[in-house]
């Protein structure tokens, strides 16, 4: 099922973070100190996992958690330098990883665009990977992913991935990554937590697919769970969102009855969402931007635009079949929004 909570008012105030951590293999035989705090499993490891994913916990019969190359990490800070944004811290342990920003936009040379990328072609049972992206004051950037992420199949456990951003006093942020394809019997749990200035400018966006469409693979993985907590420095929640999609799940479990009902995805194969948090317009002009943007281009595709509480922004929600309309939904309404904001249009994002 999907449970959406955006607003605020409606969400437990404790952080994601609170809860214990699960009772998961951790570190493969290896002494904890092993490669410093980094691949500590106080660190790769989120200290909540929902019951959804945590009931497939098991030991691998591959590597364990922990073991050499089952942990991803990157660690990219940026600050304003010589007049633009650049790139002045740079962690990376495989298979997480960059190349170098890239400055493409002719119309705001200032701005970098950075591609996550992955060097294992995918995730596996057992994966752990924590990104952390620090925006300074006064940045803006532009960060996405090389290539659609894989989801493997998994006989024992479960992979997560932790995203952790933080957006400084007027920094623009745009984190638009590509859709995550969980394969038949993958269990993945994906956390992102955003410590926003009130002054600063966030786009996020998530899109999941049913699964290998091509192959007609549809709803056949254990579960996909996503949770997005956004917060001010002092703590102050903005906006969570959680996500619970398991098609095995309620009556109908061998046609993903768990996901098909009216109230989840209605048989729909794609699901995307596109969050943003900005002090520059009014809330209600940005409603009418991203819906406006997202009926234009055309396909067949249901979905809503609310706004945020105290208005922080807006958030929307949709749904589709055709994964082309639902990619030109999303670039259409990450376009317009950045045209708003910035005055300038936007740059079509170059993919290898």
């Amino acid at each position: 099922m999907t449970v959406n909570a955006a607003d605020p008012r409606s969400a437990s105030p404790v952080p994601l973070s609170s809860d214990p951590p699960p009772p998961e293999p951790r570190t493969g035989g290896r002494s904890p100190s092993t490669g410093g705090y980094r691949l500590e499993p106080s660190y790769y490891e989120p200290l909540r996992v929902p019951e959804e994913v945590l009931r497939h916990a098991g030991a691998p019969t591959g590597l364990p958690v922990g073991s050499p190359g089952k942990v991803g990490v990157l660690q990219l800070g940026f600050d304003r330098n010589r007049g633009r944004t650049e790139l002045v811290q740079h962690y990376q342990k495989s298979p997480l990883q960059i190349m170098k920003p890239l400055y493409f936009n002719l119309l705001r040379p200032d701005l970098p665009y950075t591609y996550l990328m992955s060097s294992g072609g995918g995730i596996l049972q057992g994966d752990r990977q924590r990104t952390d992206l620090r925006f300074g004051p006064g940045t803006s950037a532009h960060v996405t992913t090389q290539a659609h992420t894989r989801v493997y199949r998994m006989d024992h456990g479960y992979a997560t991935a932790l995203m952790n951003v933080d957006a400084g006093e007027d920094a623009y942020v745009e984190y638009l990554p590509d859709p995550v394809v969980p394969f038949a019997d993958s269990r993945f749990y994906q956390q992102t937590s955003v410590v926003l200035d009130e002054s600063a400018t966030l786009l996020l966006g998530e899109t999941v697919y049913a699964g290998r469409l091509a192959r007609g693979e549809r709803h056949a993985y254990d579960v996909y769970a996503s949770d997005l907590e956004v917060r001010r420095p002092d703590g102050r929640l903005v906006a969570l969102d959680r996500v619970r999609l398991c098609p095995k799940d309620g009556t109908g479990a061998g046609e993903a009855g768990g996901v098909n009902g009216l109230g989840v995805l209605a048989g729909h194969d794609v699901l995307a969402m596109l969050y943003v948090f900005t002090p520059l317009v009014p809330a209600a002009q940005l409603a009418e931007t991203v819906g406006q943007a997202v009926s234009e281009s055309g396909g067949d595709l249901i979905f809503g635009v609310s706004t945020l509480p105290g208005d922080a922004g807006v958030w929307m929600r949709l749904v589709g079949n055709d994964t082309v309309a639902v990619a030109a939904a999303n670039t259409a309404a990450a376009a317009a929004v950045h045209e708003l904001l910035t005055g300038n249009r936007a740059p079509v994002i170059r993919k290898i």
